[in-house]
């Protein structure tokens, strides 16, 4: 099995029609400002390393710098980190936390995945399932079924994501456990708000 870096992740997803947040790769110091100056603050920055899949257990990820000194600082706290090859910088994004994934069960073969992230997926397990290939009439089934749906369609406030948005994705990384030979796939978190639905990070195992 071989694990896809954040770079490798992102290439083959975008190829299937998934849009990730606005990022840039950085390799040294100096670097930074321009990349900074690119994406506007305020951004988030990780660990960029062939080797590492778990980023958030190593201390890999760094949210809300606001200014360049921020960003110099959160650099040479991951240049620290044994594996690194450098910097991943992105917008912050607010919305809706989702994850979608897949998986190659021994029993049913290729599996698709879909449950609100952060808190939801780590503490309350609110995940839909079905089988590859997909139907339109799944994936909306799939997104109603979850218990934090409510969340999706407009309660406590919350801005009504593009459910619409969210299907087609969900169809698209069923192609992609189809066609391609994917063992795991776990794009976590997508963030939802307003017409959009943004990739922030992927793992890609094949």
């Amino acid at each position: 099995m071989v694990l896809l870096d954040l770079l490798e992740s992102k290439a083959l997803l975008e190829r299937y029609g998934i849009k990730f947040a606005k990022g840039e790769f950085v390799k040294k110091e100096g670097e930074l400002e321009k990349a900074c100056k690119k994406i506007g603050f305020p951004l988030a920055m990780k660990i960029y390393s062939p080797k590492i899949s778990h980023k958030t257990d190593i201390g890999g990820i760094k949210l809300n710098i606001q200014t360049l000194e921020e960003a110099k600082k959160a650099f040479s706290q991951l240049k620290r980190i044994p594996g690194f090859k450098g910097a991943y910088l992105q917008k912050m994004l607010s919305g809706t936390e989702i994850i979608m994934g897949g998986k190659r069960d021994a029993q049913f073969g290729p599996v698709v995945l879909f449950g609100l992230g952060g808190i939801y997926v780590e503490l309350l397990k609110d995940v839909s399932m079905r089988v590859a290939p997909i139907s339109a009439k799944d994936a909306e089934e799939m997104i109603k079924e979850i218990k934090g749906y409510a969340l999706l369609s407009g309660a406590r406030g919350k801005q009504k994501a593009n459910l619409k948005k969210i299907k087609s994705y969900l169809l698209k990384v069923s192609k992609l456990m189809i066609k391609e030979k994917i063992a795991e796939l776990d794009i976590n978190p997508l963030f939802a708000f307003g017409n959009e639905v943004l990739a922030v990070d992927a793992r890609v195992v094949k």
